[in-house]
């Protein structure tokens, strides 16, 4: 059959797989539906009847990877604990719909996954034409917004554990690497009117490196965690730590040690204790701002590298001298105090911790600790690749909801955050069951025996007359009779 069609030109393979796939979609939706509707029907009967009263069926839809599936479920009338009346869907309920939505979790999963890669324009076009779903651009827009809601609710959650002393944390550790940094990004209003850029707040912490990718010249933090926002400092701290304590038992921490460029919000550490150092890529990159002077750059370079902060800063300070000029438009005197005022506030943290003698406890096996600064690359790989460069603006909460879909894809936890805000039931129908339910609804009205499908079919069924492998043995088994 299918030589022919080929030969004879017919139709396209592409045109086939489209008839075949859009059949299949067709076909699960309607498993789909008797599913659903199975199920409505099962708490129907076993549901308290004194307490919900059956109102009627509603229809509804679902959005899944192959299709918008339409279905009736029962609406039933309760009453609250203050006598007021309720109305309420039990399938919705089972089904834990109140949580991101009338949408699958697979369907969930591909539209998180794209969209961390693709806008959301492009994500939609990715779905339509790789699904059997219709969404749109706006309709992705806002499965993420609320993906990313409740993500903000599991992290203020966690706050709340830890001031009320349950955090969740066990892991001890003697030394934990912390990096903060934040990434600029283009804003707009409610009206899509350009704002003045407000800046994303990004954190990094992990235990180490990777002893054995080390040798291999390759680099790999060990035990890596992200947490993104645009929450205020306060509040991003907070979430911080609480996210901390949700892995380690804070007093089991031995040391920690926090890597960033000195701004204000990072400065400000929910912890007192911890070692703070000045990040050297942020260094290098005032002195390249700041000082015009090839010489004087090189000069200033080599004293931070060598390890001697008094001297580059009484260097820094001769030179914004040795540079004032009357001329209002001469500006390198006042960039190079800038300069020094930048450094000078953060002078504790100028020579990085293993050059101020303080002593930390061996790294444990398998791990290695080296420079920090790797919070640059976090930002690109996870933040700036998706987020900037592409002429976008976003608005605090837009930006705010897709960076938590960002940080937990790169911690390995967005598939698992996606299941626990999808569908919450299992159903144990065999399929079987369900294809005799389907092949009754379809059998036509007539006397005799025979196949139904005889005026259907009219060609070979290769998967029924070909060698008969494990694979075709389950399919004819789950749908031939």
């Amino acid at each position: 059959m299918m030589k022919s069609i080929v030969e004879e030109k017919l139709v396209s393979f592409k045109a086939l797989e489209q008839k075949i796939f859009s059949y299949v979609c067709e076909l699960g939706r309607e498993i789909t539906t008797i599913m659903l509707e199975a199920y409505d029907k099962e708490l129907a009967d076993g549901r308290d009847k004194k307490n919900y009263r059956d109102k009627g069926i509603r229809t509804t839809t679902i959005k899944t990877v192959y299709g918008e599936v339409t279905y009736g479920r029962r609406v039933y009338q309760t009453k609250l604990e203050d006598g007021k009346k309720a109305y309420l869907y039990l399938l919705d309920e089972a089904m834990h719909m109140d949580k991101i939505g009338l949408i699958s979790t697979n369907l969930a999963e591909k539209l998180a996954m794209t969209v961390t890669e693709s806008p959301y324009r492009v994500t939609a076009q990715i779905i339509n034409s790789t699904c059997g779903q219709s969404i749109s651009a706006g309709g992705v827009w806002n499965v993420i917004q609320r993906l990313g809601e409740r993500i903000s609710e599991e992290e203020e959650h966690a706050v709340k554990q830890m001031n009320a002393g349950q955090a969740e944390g066990k892991k001890e550790i003697s030394v934990l690497f912390e990096e903060m940094d934040g990434v600029w990004l283009n804003m707009q209003d409610g009206h899509h009117k350009k704002m003045k850029k407000q800046e994303m707040k990004v954190f990094t912490m992990y235990e180490g490196w990777d002893a054995e990718r080390e040798k291999q010249n390759r680099s790999a933090l060990v035990e890596k965690t992200m947490l993104a926002g645009m929450e205020k400092s306060r509040e991003f701290h907070e979430k911080r730590e609480g996210y901390t304590r949700k892995k380690y038992d804070a007093d089991g921490i031995g040391q920690r040690i926090l890597n960033g460029d000195g701004g204000v919000w990072i400065n400000e550490p929910y912890d007192p204790d911890v070692i703070f150092q000045l990040d050297r890529y942020h260094v290098c990159q005032e002195i390249l701002r700041k000082i015009s002077d090839r010489k004087a750059q090189k000069e200033i370079r080599e004293l931070f590298d060598a390890g001697k902060p008094e001297e580059m800063l009484e260097y820094i300070q001769v030179y914004a001298a040795s540079v004032e000029s009357p001329d209002e438009k001469d500006r390198k005197s006042q960039k190079a105090q800038k300069l020094y005022k930048y450094l000078n506030n953060n002078r504790e943290g100028l020579l990085p911790y293993d050059k101020r003698g303080i002593q930390i406890a061996e790294p444990p096996e398998g791990i290695i600790y080296k420079g920090m600064g790797v919070q640059e690359s976090q930002n690109c790989t996870v933040i700036t690749l998706r987020m900037k460069n592409r002429r976008m603006r976003w608005s605090v909460k837009g930006a705010n909801n897709l960076s938590k879909a960002l940080y937990r894809k790169e911690n390995r936890e967005l598939t698992e955050t996606i299941d626990r805000y999808t569908d919450g039931i299992v159903f144990t129908m065999q399929m079987q069951e369900i294809v005799e339910t389907l092949s009754a609804a379809k059998a036509p009205k007539k006397d005799g025996k025979g196949n139904s499908y005889v005026d259907v079919v009219s060609a070979h069924m290769p998967i029924l007359e070909a060698m008969q492998t494990a694979s075709r043995k389950a399919f004819k088994k789950a749908f031939c009779c």
